[in-house]
């Protein structure tokens, strides 16, 4: 009884430690000042920028301390590179030390780093301790991590709303100060065998993310709703304290969990909803991937004529419609995934042709959505929409933060509606290119807000996804290693789509003295974004015909393991 609800106090940690450890996302908050300070290029404040997402190269050094350090020290040290790398650019942003720009390089490097850190502490939590609901688990708790920017805006509101350097200062204690809060339970993590792994236990926890999924969503329209509209500090602070209360209100759960099994132990009830086509979990996948593995392979062994492959993987006979188009027949057959779960190593992923279309489908779609982010305070102000920015940050913030809860909807939904989560996939980029015709088409404030928020629901959905479907393209043992492959993307994407807006931005730039920011380069009219809107608009279409691609190689393989994931559910049944 314990250990049940021990997981769920974990389950609340991990929540809180990605609420309040997306300090990459409210950089536009304060990179206008950060500019201005060092009297920076916009081009040199986009290599800041990348700097901040280039931590996420080096993500593989989290796994590599996890292999000799205990869990909690892993986070502590993920909270002391934040503490280091955002305090001293405070200090220096407020003159109280002066550092040259290679070091503020370094500095952004180093606070990128820790996010990757503070990730892999989640996704550690979230996999040793909820065995058989693992998907929901990590879709939940990552979606937390978008809101980070609108809890950020909220916090530094309250104490002062005119400081943008107050960011920096935030970002360097609240991750400190909430991993000390998370270090209780996870000191206290209950030991495996206490888990339950039995069908039964999982649709009961089922129910349980369901209420927290629930709860997230209506945190979010709580932080899109009054994260940027408080106008003074009294206000913001009793914004703040709902949010808190809001995020702290989890911690009921163990204790339902203590009263339900306390019932159901003292009662016998034998209350059982049947009948339902709602089913919200299903078995654990990656053992599920494993026993349809070894099925397939007894079957090939056996001569099952209709999953034989070709020399190159691809399929034949009844498995795949024949095609008059040889172009279209190559592009779609050649090298073919044949079954979810198959591991791959590095060396086999790079070589694959559906890898290298989902990493451009990343690179073209949540990778941009990340980059216009960071551009949000430049761009706010080359429209006049300065003193809109924070509005505009926790619009994108609370949408990536719904686009991360919709990415958990086709695991609730799968018995009544399923869709390769590849197709999923596809759907979520399509919002990216509408947003970035709307943004060239007008520059108006109501144009920015749709496109922000389309932006931000697209690319969270991707960022939530990503994970499940590197797991089920390319392995679940192997998704770590893989998975840093793929978000390498994200510092190269960072460097050139930041470096395109920033030739652009100060192509039309100006010295405007005594202007809001300072003597600093500054651009101001349509110009100044209107030719980045149209690049990165043609680049996430490139995204999106990449995804569908990728979607039509990878049908067939979601459709064979489901089929057999049915047939074995009939039969355990």
């Amino acid at each position: 009884m314990a250990g049940q609800s021990r997981k769920w106090m974990i389950l609340v940690a991990t929540i809180w430690i990605q609420a309040f450890t997306g300090t990459n996302f409210d950089f536009s908050q304060y990179s206008s000042s950060l500019k201005s300070v060092l009297n920076i290029s916009q081009l040199q404040l986009n290599y800041l920028a990348t700097a901040n997402d280039m931590g996420k190269v080096f993500g593989w050094s989290s796994g590599l301390a996890l292999m000799y350090l205990p869990l909690y020290l892993v986070m502590f040290i993920a909270s002391s590179m934040g503490l280091i790398g955002y305090g001293l650019q405070w200090l220096a942003i407020k003159n109280i030390i002066t550092l040259p720009y290679t070091l503020f390089f370094l500095l952004c490097l180093l606070s990128g780093c820790s996010i990757c850190w503070f990730n892999t502490v989640c996704f550690v939590l979230c996999i040793r301790n909820f065995p058989v609901n693992r998907p929901l688990a990590l879709s939940l708790t990552v979606s937390f991590n978008g809101v980070s920017a609108a809890l950020y805006t909220l916090a530094a509101n309250s104490i002062d709303l005119s400081s943008d350097a107050l960011y920096l200062l935030l970002n360097a204690l609240v991750p400190l100060l909430t991993s000390l809060a998370a270090l209780v339970p996870i000191l206290l993590q209950p030991p495996l065998d206490s888990l339950s792994r039995s069908p039964d236990a999982a649709r009961r926890n089922s129910v349980i993310f369901l209420v927290l999924n629930f709860l997230a969503v209506f945190t979010g329209i709580y932080l899109l709703l009054f994260a940027s509209s408080s106008s003074n500090e009294a206000k913001s602070r009793l914004y703040f304290g709902g949010a808190i209360l809001l995020l702290v209100s989890p911690l009921c759960i163990p204790g339902i969990i203590y009263a339900r099994q306390w019932f159901h132990h003292a009662i016998h009830s034998s209350f059982r909803v049947e009948g339902s086509g709602f089913i919200l979990v299903h078995a654990d996948d990656l053992e599920l991937h494993k026993e349809l593995l070894n099925r397939q392979n007894s079957a090939l062994s056996n001569g099952d004529g209709h999953s034989l492959l070709s020399e190159n993987g691809s399929l034949h006979g009844s498995q795949r419609a024949k095609t008059s188009d040889v172009c279209c027949d190559i592009v779609l057959g050649q090298d073919q995934l044949v079954l979810l779960g198959e591991e791959h190593t590095a060396a086999m992923v790079v070589q694959r042709l559906d890898f290298w279309l989902y990493y451009v489908a990343y690179f073209c779609g949540g990778t941009i959505g990340l980059v216009y982010s960071n551009n949000l305070g430049q761009i706010s102000q080359s429209l006049g929409l300065y003193s809109s920015t924070s509005a505009l940050v926790t619009l994108y913030s609370a949408f990536s933060f719904f686009g991360r809860l919709l990415s958990a909807v086709p695991d609730y939904i799968r018995n009544k509606f399923y869709f390769a989560r590849t197709g999923w996939l596809a759907i979520a980029l399509v919002p990216t290119p509408v947003a970035f015709i709307l943004l060239a088409a007008s520059d108006s404030a109501a144009a920015l807000k749709t496109g922000t928020a389309l932006i931000g629901l697209s690319s969270g959905f991707i960022f939530a996804a990503a994970v499940a479907v590197t797991s089920e393209l390319f392995g679940p043992n192997s998704v770590s290693v893989n998975h840093n492959i793929l978000i390498t993307n994200i510092p190269i994407g960072s460097l050139l789509y930041g470096f395109l807006a920033a030739l652009i931005y100060d192509e039309n730039a100006q010295s405007i003295p005594g202007d809001l920011m300072g003597d600093s380069l500054v651009c101001m009219g349509r110009k100044c974004y209107f030719w980045t809107f149209v690049w990165w608009g043609g680049m996430s279409v490139l995204g999106l015909a990449s995804s569908v691609l990728l979607f039509l190689r990878t049908k067939h393989a979601y459709d064979h393991f489901e089929r057999h994931r049915i047939s074995a559910q009939s039969v355990v049944s």
